[in-house]
């Protein structure tokens, strides 16, 4: 039997910034102050960023005496109340940013439990303090320095940065329960029966939103202060079955990666990082228990992001600004790279549904669709047929506007393909209601499994004895389903949520819920899904296109109320008053954050440049390939249709601990049984729950998965 593996949590969930003359001390500690841990910040030098971490744990005692024995002004402290002046109570580190002067020090201030996973928190920030570390009677500063401050705190953020202590947020539920590579050969026959090993995952970078900010003290802290931000969106509801809850989580992260506004960032750089790339996850799992290796966990990831290839679309002012191909790829290097990237991070097959029109009087969008099929029709020809990309065209808004087709579902028995052959992840398997009844849905499942297991064997996810896919105790998605419009907006999340409540009923099935793979789009679960997808795409739709959705799900459902219309004028209007007026001021926020421009005297302000075009594009990038035929990497092929990355899984940091070590038992962080807490105050009270409407007693519980008779007509006027 292998040993079991826990993530590491974050100790330092509570700090203190305390100030004297020469340093600022940050104390940080555990949640029942039992460990402490302290950093020394130097405030004299002026450029530079200073930092002293000494690794060491303290008690509360041994803190105390190392703060009032601090020097200070060359004299031994013995009144440390009248020497420190505590300045900031926070949360979290997101890191340290120069501009044209000294270092600041941003900190969490405020916080908001958004979600949880099993026993893991993922918080939102609500509030943050920008804090410059030297002392301000060393030297004015430099004029613009604060043009530069205003412009960097222009990006809000206490608008969807999300974190977590112990859970890394920034990989996949399936990433996170794949079994490291180095304990890949341990088993509990060699350790003493309460072993396990304690794990920190890798970060994925590319949606590490605070990357910049941490780069100059990455190696100088202790991993208890490290804390990677994602953004994007984050949202939970409680599904109730015969009272027996199953949350339900939505999380989307934004890559940083050729990050932007609409307008101004359309189209792939070189290194085939697309403009708007969102991976959403999407998680069932038993709320009952949770402990990630106990519990029943289920989880579907699809993508979206923009059209792979050299194309922009001027913000002028008009309805349609026109699509411009601006460099001609015969050979599809940038789409050849984006897809590359796929296959290392999701495996085969990637699915690319593409909304975008087809056929025009004066084109216009088609455009798009003549260079999306020309580069995967290239890619495919050097591809083994069992791994080629496959393309899916669904021409949305054409298919809207005819009164005998429904759109939904049409693009219902797309998703439902497109499900059936990536697969969902379960952290246990086979699916649990295939005992209870095998429906063709299900065959078609554990078929398309039992053709991944060489490939599992392979990278030694299982033992080489496990044969049967019925052995496997697990079951993993491979490949991805990438979604894409012109814009990715609101007719991509209309898409994404279809195909999403297809996986949901396959994730039903794996809990022992259902007994097929059936969810009607009038149930209560697919309403309450609906709710989380449209907060979903109105998130993304403001971070990206600057309003919320114009065209929503009940749009293309068409059972939106009438009133619905001006709503949707007023989105419209705002969406073109952000991409006129104040696109041009948030792109450059986003290059300051990201770090994609670093300030510096000789350099021109960021405000006065014309372009960011060739910060986005470095003209090292674009080389020639050693090849125009292999196009993919090597040692990802060697492991399709599963995840290069998953097979080759690292951790930072893997240590032998007991099952009861408090550095990987959540019981503190999740129960605290330390303060008091009010019943009603606790976050599983406060979130969107399917009892309120239905209590588990006044009907089956299964009555969540059918057809209510009153919900099309409730939205008829």
């Amino acid at each position: 039997m292998q040993a079991e593996f826990h993530p590491f949590i974050n100790t330092m969930q509570k700090m203190a910034l305390y100030e004297t003359k020469n340093r600022f001390f940050l104390v940080g500690s555990n949640n029942t102050q039992s460990k402490f841990r302290v950093l020394r910040i130097d405030r004299t030098e002026l450029k530079r960023l200073s930092i002293h971490d000494d690794h060491i744990e303290y008690s509360h005692q041994e803190v105390r005496d190392l703060l009032s024995a601090v020097d200070v002004d060359g004299k031994q402290n013995r009144k440390s109340s009248q020497a420190f002046n505590r300045m900031v109570s926070a949360f979290g580190i997101v890191g340290f940013v120069h501009f044209l002067e000294g270092y600041y020090i941003i900190l969490i201030t405020k916080r908001r439990k958004i979600a949880l996973i099993g026993h893991h928190t993922i918080y939102k920030i609500e509030d943050t303090s920008l804090v410059y570390i030297p002392n301000f009677g060393q030297k004015s500063l430099h004029k613009d320095e604060s043009k530069y401050v205003r412009l960097f705190q222009s990006i809000d953020f206490s608008s969807n940065f999300y974190f977590s202590y112990s859970y890394d947020l920034t990989n996949t539920l399936q990433y996170n329960l794949c079994r490291p590579t180095e304990i890949r050969a341990s088993t509990n026959d060699l350790y003493p029966e309460d072993f396990c090993w304690g794990v920190r995952s890798q970060p994925n970078f590319k949606f590490v939103w605070n990357e910049y900010l941490l780069k100059d003290a990455l190696n100088v802290l202790h991993s208890d202060w490290q804390i990677f931000m994602t953004h994007g969106f984050v949202g939970q509801s409680n599904v109730s079955v015969f009272g027996k809850p199953y949350f339900l989580t939505l999380i989307a992260r934004r890559s940083n990666k050729y990050s932007g506004t609409r307008f101004l960032k359309r189209g792939s750089n070189y290194k085939g990082d697309v403009a708007n790339e969102v991976e959403t996850e999407q998680i069932v799992h038993e709320a009952g228990v949770c402990w990630l290796n106990k519990a029943r966990f289920t989880s579907f990831v699809q993508l979206r992001g923009s059209v792979p290839s050299q194309w922009s679309q001027p913000p002028v002012k008009i309805a349609k600004p026109p699509i411009t191909i601006e460099i001609c790829e015969p050979f599809a290097e940038s789409a050849g790279a984006h897809y590359n990237q796929l296959l290392q991070r999701y495996g085969s097959p990637i699915i690319v549904i593409n909304l975008v029109k087809k056929k025009e009087k004066k084109k216009h969008e088609a455009v798009l669709t003549d260079e999306l099929v020309a580069g995967i029709r290239y890619l495919n020809v050097f591809l083994p047929s069992a791994y080629h990309i496959n393309y899916v065209a669904f021409d949305m808004a054409r298919m809207n506007k005819s009164k005998r087709r429904n759109v939904i579902n049409h693009l219902n028995d797309v998703a439902v393909s497109c499900v059936k052959r990536t697969g969902i992840f379960q952290s246990k398997g086979p699916c649990a209601s295939a005992l209870l009844k095998e429906t063709s849905s299900i065959q078609d499942f554990e078929k398309s499994f039992t053709q991944v297991i060489p490939a599992i064997r392979k990278a030694k996810l299982v033992s080489s004895e496990t044969i049967e896919a019925s052995e496997v105790p697990f079951r993993l998605q491979t490949g991805i389903v990438r979604v894409n419009c012109v814009d990715c907006l609101d007719r991509t999340n209309t898409a994404q949520f279809v195909v999403g409540k297809c996986a949901l009923a396959f994730q039903f099935v794996a809990l022992g819920v259902l007994t097929e793979p059936y969810l009607d789009f009038d149930s209560d679960c697919v309403r309450m899904l609906e709710e989380l997808y449209e907060d979903h795409g109105d998130t993304l739709a403001l971070q990206y296109g600057g309003s919320q959705m114009v065209h929503r799900i009940q749009t293309y459902r068409k059972t939106a109320p009438w009133t619905s219309q001006g709503n949707d004028i007023m989105q419209t209007l705002s969406r073109y008053y952000a991409n006129t007026f104040s696109d041009s001021d948030k792109q450059n926020a986003i290059n300051l954050f990201l770090g994609i421009f670093v300030p510096s005297p000789s350099k021109q302000p960021i405000w006065e440049t014309i372009t960011d075009y060739y910060l986005h594009h470095d003209k090292g990038e674009r080389k020639d390939w050693e090849s125009y035929t292999k196009w993919w990497d090597t040692e990802a092929f060697k492991y399709l249709p599963i995840s290069f990355f998953e097979a080759g899984k690292i951790c930072s940091e893997i240590i032998p601990v007991t099952k009861h070590d408090q550095r990987i038992d959540p019981y503190y962080e999740y129960y605290r049984p330390f303060e008091l807490t009010v019943m009603t105050d606790t976050y599983v009270f406060t979130m969107a729950h399917s009892v309120s409407e239905d209590p588990p007693w006044k009907e089956e519980g299964h009555a969540k998965f059918v057809e209510k008779g009153y919900s099309r007509q409730e939205s008829i006027p």
